[in-house]
This record gives structure tokens, sequence and C-alpha cells, in this order.
């Protein structure tokens, strides 16, 4: 299972759900390794100067590290407790970044178009009848839509997340029975290449893409959990089961710290 493929009966109350509180998510939610910014400055043309746009912007996890390369950003959040996180998050860098509250989809686009539109583990929320359309339409000719992914796949503690699977089978039924986080080899994200491709806006896909692992204590990762749209999702008396289910297991089986392993994708095209 994907985690940048949300059910799409369900796609627009789930995404609503990160702004329930968003001190949590921005205390909770791991940032991104350096080396995608690096990788943004080379593929995407992103650094000193570049406009960029960047949808869905959370708390500032990814724009914080693009304006301290110099962009000057404008960042587009639907959720206003997000947003404002952000905004306190941002205040150093001052008018090169402005963040604004509205949604991706019907926000008027600004005359002057963007060198780059960006969107860091959000993009997958953005309406797909109009996402491509509109990143391109936000851009200059040339101008790169980079769209990070972040998956959790198998490694760190392994064995955790084979037994932890009983407690979501136990506490939430929507959960697929045996479900184990894939290798990362086996994360197969070419539907966005078939979606760049069926936009008739843009050139081919570059992809780059970053495994890493984060140590979490018991109560850091149940933060964590706390900030996934299906786990909020979960009636009251079922989320806190999972939760103590959850935390049981680390405490009693691994010493109170598990480590997860993550898959930090790129994909990067350029308008034609």
């Amino acid at each position: 299972m994907r985690d940048d493929t949300p059910d799409e009966t369900r796609r627009n109350r789930l995404s609503r759900t990160f702004d329930e509180d968003a001190e949590l998510y921005d205390r909770a939610r791991p940032g991104y390794p350096v080396e995608l910014f690096d990788d943004l400055d080379a593929l995407a043309g992103t650094g000193p100067g570049s406009r960029v746009l960047e949808v869905g912007a959370g708390t500032g996890k990814a724009t914080v590290p693009l304006a301290e390369r110099g962009c000057r950003i404008t960042a587009v959040e639907l959720g206003a407790g997000m947003a404002a996180v952000a905004r306190r998050n941002l205040a150093r860098f001052g008018s090169s970044v402005d963040v604004v509250t509205a949604d991706f989809e019907t926000w008027p686009l600004p005359p002057e178009p963007f060198d780059a539109v960006v969107s860091a583990t959000a993009f997958h929320w953005i309406d797909p009848a109009v996402r491509m359309v509109r990143a391109a339409d936000a851009l200059r000719t040339g101008g790169a839509l980079a769209v990070v992914a972040t998956q959790h796949v198998a490694g760190g503690s392994e064995e955790f997340f084979v037994e932890v699977q009983g407690c979501y089978e136990r506490f939430d039924p929507a959960t697929p029975p045996g479900l184990r986080p894939p290798a990362a080899a086996d994360v197969d994200t070419s539907d966005h290449d078939d979606e760049v491709a069926r936009s008739g806006r843009f050139g081919p896909v570059a992809v780059r893409r970053h495994e890493w692992d984060l140590t979490y204590t018991t109560s850091e990762y149940l933060d964590v959990l706390l900030t996934y749209s299906g786990h909020r999702a979960l009636p009251p008396e079922a989320r806190a089961g999972l939760l103590g289910c959850v935390a049981g297991l680390i405490d009693g089986r691994y010493g109170g710290r598990i480590t997860k392993r993550y898959l930090t994708e790129l994909r990067v095209s350029r308008t034609v």
C-alpha cells in the first residue's frame, strides 16, 4: 500500500485532518534529507533568487530549507492552523516568503509565472482533475514541477512492523490482513509519470530517491502516528486502543525505541 495514494472517496475530508493539531504536526513530523534539496537545485533550478510556488506547505518542513537556500517563495496552505505555524517558522525570512491560506485548486494564480512549483508530501491531496493543469499554468516555459513523495519502506525495526500489524488488524477493520512495508525497490510510482504524460504539459520525469532511518521513542512514535490522516480518522475508542497496543509493543518488546525507514522520492518534470 502506498502512502501517497489516499482513498479518493475520502481525499477531501482526510486532507483537512492535518489542521486539527498543527503544533503536533510541526513537532512530530520529520523533515527531509539535505540531499533532497541538493537534487532540487540540480533538477528544478531552485536556489538563490528563484521564484518558487510551494503547494501544500504545511508548517514549513520543506519551505524553511528552500528559504535558507535563497528562494523567493509563495507557499499555499489550505489549513489556517498549519499556515499560522508556517508563518511563525518562516518569520526570519521576511518578505522573501509569503504564506497564503488558500486551496491551490481555486487560488488565483499571480500574473508573473514561477520558476518552480514544489509540493512536498502534499501533491496527492490536490484534486487530480486539476493539479497538473494548475501547476503548468503557474510556471514559466521550461519551469519545473517538483513533487516529493515520502513512503514507509522495509527496514529499520523490521520485526516490530511485522508484529504491530496485529494491533492494526484488531483496532482498524480497514487494515488489509498481512500488510507489510514494501521494499524500497518495489515502490512503483510510475502512475505519476503517466499522469504527467497525460497532461501534455510537461516533458519526461527525472527521479531521485533517498532511503533514510529515523529512531523514535515510544511517545515520539505515537505523536507521529497522530499526525497521519488515517489514524486521526479512526473513532476515538479504536484510536486509543490502537495507540495503547502500539505503545505496549514498543515498551514491552523493543525497549521503548524503534527505527522507521523512509523513502523520499523526488520527481521533476519541466513544462514544454
